[in-house]
């Protein structure tokens, strides 16, 4: 379930953060990356640095858009491959709803 922007998990102190993270990110040509990591902020500062995934390297800079929480890292990979399996139309559909705290 998305989270309203004032519960997103980034937004909590880190003790209080799940461990794992599934986040999308918007890039500058306006496609969508979906990737996981443990702390969704810090990962977009390395996405922004060009030091992340080859894909987001050539469609700077790039903003965070939606996060989700994962227990683990297996949970969080299930999530990120059913997300991608939406296609585009299916993460911005993800994206509004997050966006209206639904």
């Amino acid at each position: 379930m998305p989270l309203a922007p004032s519960r997103r998990p980034h937004a909590m102190p880190a003790a209080a953060r799940p461990a794992w993270q599934v986040y999308i990110l918007e890039c500058a040509d306006h496609s969508l990356y979906t990737g996981i990591a443990r702390d969704a902020d810090a990962r977009l500062a390395v996405h922004n640095r060009g030091c992340g995934a080859r894909y987001t390297r050539s469609r700077l800079p790039v903003r965070l858009v939606y996060v989700e929480p994962a227990a683990d890292r297996g949970q969080a990979l299930r999530r990120e491959a059913a997300i991608r399996r939406l296609g585009t139309m299916g993460k911005r559909a993800l994206v509004r709803g997050a966006s209206k705290g639904e």
